[in-house]
């Protein structure tokens, strides 16, 4: 394939993002939550595990500790005990209490608005507090980049190669869609992902994009 001039690349990102748009709307998280804290609990427990999993376990936890002030308190080993079914539960359960701590020792009990201060809070790395910003807050300060959006932002060419890591996705996609897209852009691409662009046999037959796809049916 011949190299894409940024303007010709641009054109057809903006093009994928309205297919993506027809099909999936604004796309939807399949956390469930009712504030921003709740879904910082939810998202740090998704880590290697499923999001349905995760809301099994969350309705327990607002059952048990509705209040960040409430969890900071909990005796970790009840906390352990309600998460057992997930993956690395204890230390989990540590990052949830610290985080929980934290919010009330410095953000007067709650998640702050903030891509940086959130990135402080225990168990809270980029990707998560980009989902907390966009999702909880409407304020997207960047693009979520989880194992979908990184496996389809390269095949579909939007990054290039030397974007090997999530935060280096992030940025050229960044540059690539203008700030009122990347609300969004994670949602859509992670529905895309598990319904259509898998990691393996990809369906590109019943693809909407395909014709934008420099990688159709060649995975």
């Amino acid at each position: 394939m011949p190299r894409e001039l940024k303007a010709d690349k641009v054109a057809r990102a903006a093009a994928i993002e309205e297919r993506l748009f027809e099909v999936y709307g604004e796309g939807k998280a399949s956390l469930e939550y009712e504030n921003p804290f709740q879904l910082t609990v939810a998202v740090v427990l998704s880590a290697q595990c499923t999001d349905a999993a995760v809301n099994k376990v969350t309705p327990k936890i607002w059952e048990r500790w509705p209040e960040p002030a409430d969890l900071a308190a909990a005796d970790i080993a009840d906390i352990e005990d309600t998460i057992h079914s997930l993956g690395f539960f204890r230390s989990k359960a540590q990052k949830l209490q610290a985080l929980a701590q934290m919010c009330v020792a410095e953000y007067d009990g709650t998640v702050p608005h903030d891509i940086d201060e959130l990135q402080r809070l225990p168990g809270v790395g980029r990707k998560t507090a980009n989902c907390v910003m966009c999702e909880a807050f409407r304020d997207p300060q960047g693009i979520a980049v989880d194992t979908h959006v990184f496996r389809i932002s390269h095949r579909l060419k939007l990054v290039g190669p030397s974007a090997d890591t999530p935060e280096k996705v992030e940025a050229q996609l960044m540059r690539l869609y203008p700030r009122r897209d990347w609300q969004f852009l994670n949602h859509q691409l992670v529905w895309f992902g598990r319904e259509t662009c898998s990691a393996r046999n990809p369906k590109c037959g019943a693809c909407p994009i395909a014709d934008l796809c420099p990688s159709a049916g060649l995975v």
